[in-house]
């Protein structure tokens, strides 16, 4: 079910801007005969325009752990009370950002500041595809602005450092294709006498991908050793797609950048003039109190456009 849900997804965002073009080829016949004006041509083709981008956008979520919810970690750099400030105001605009998505938003862990702000939080993400936009925002983020706390009113530089991580199913299927597997057969061994198996029941399983090799002997039935050597073969590709997982997740951990200046990936400037900047993608906009309500799509836009679906770029 949860397949199919995903081709539905694909199938009724293409049948909607194909449904777009269409409307827009005829708007344009109308446009042409003198009986459309030119903004509601622009309106329909603007329109269109953002459904293929978001179509094409949904094409750059191709890893697997993409599809999964999302764990989200912030974390305050040096500076006390400031650095917590800040902490706490990108939780606000995560959480914000969840909740625009429809997103089920939790949080899981919460340490306060001693003063203001956070020292630590842990935020669930439940939803479609919230690791595969949310792995955009993993590294460090800094603020540039006139401290509240600052009785001089001076300009301080902050650092938080965001890291995010898939939720993992646990219903891992193992798919076996049977073109993968060789069977060969021999017989038990055990005593002699009138013990001796005469029949060819154990049985050699070999899976080509992995390079497993699987014998059982375990009962004098051949077809129970077969089932028994498939469900020990399973077992096996269980624990390997387990290790690799761990791997992925040791890739995240060795792209952690230090918490200071020369390592972010997105600025914050509220002082002495207005704009949000990715470094990674040049994306940027003036609108920062947008974007502190959770409008971060077009930075998540920008990124998964240059990056694509693969390794963190953080």
């Amino acid at each position: 079910m949860r397949k199919i849900k995903e081709k539905k997804v694909w199938v009724n965002r293409y049948e909607s801007g194909n449904t777009g073009f269409e409307d827009l080829e005829v708007l344009m016949e109308f446009y042409d005969a003198g009986e459309a004006d030119e903004s509601e041509l622009d309106e329909q083709f603007a329109e269109l325009l953002n459904q293929i981008e978001d179509l094409e956008l949904l094409n750059m979520l191709g890893a697997e752990s993409d599809k999964f919810g999302a764990i989200l970690h912030i974390n305050p750099g040096a500076g006390g009370t400031e650095s917590q400030d800040w902490a706490s105001m990108l939780m606000r605009m995560y959480i914000r950002y969840g909740e625009r998505h429809k997103y089920k938003v939790k949080i899981v862990d919460e340490q306060e500041g001693d003063v203001a702000g956070i020292k630590s939080v842990s935020i669930e993400f439940e939803g479609e595809n919230a690791y595969g936009f949310l792995k955009a925002e993993n590294g460090v983020h800094r603020l540039v602005r006139l401290s509240p706390f600052d009785s001089a009113n001076r300009r301080h530089t902050s650092f938080a450092s965001v890291y995010v991580y898939p939720v993992v199913d646990d219903d891992i299927e193992i798919n076996i294709n049977p073109a993968h597997l060789s069977w060969d057969t021999f017989r038990s061994s055990g005593p002699g006498g009138q013990h001796v198996n005469k029949t060819e029941s154990a049985v050699r399983l070999r899976h080509e991908p992995s390079g497993l090799v699987i014998e059982c002997q375990e009962t004098r039935s051949q077809i129970k050793n077969r089932e028994k050597a498939i469900k020990m073969l399973k077992s096996q590709l269980y624990e390997l797609e387990l290790r690799k997982k761990q791997a992925d997740m040791q890739q995240i951990e060795d792209g952690k950048m230090k918490i200071e200046w020369g390592s972010q990936i997105r600025s914050y400037v509220m002082h002495p003039y207005k704009m949000v900047k990715d470094v990674r993608t040049s994306f940027e906009t003036s609108n920062v109190q947008a974007v502190m309500d959770g409008d971060i799509d077009g930075f998540i836009k920008s990124y998964l456009m240059t990056y694509g679906g693969g390794a963190l770029k953080g």
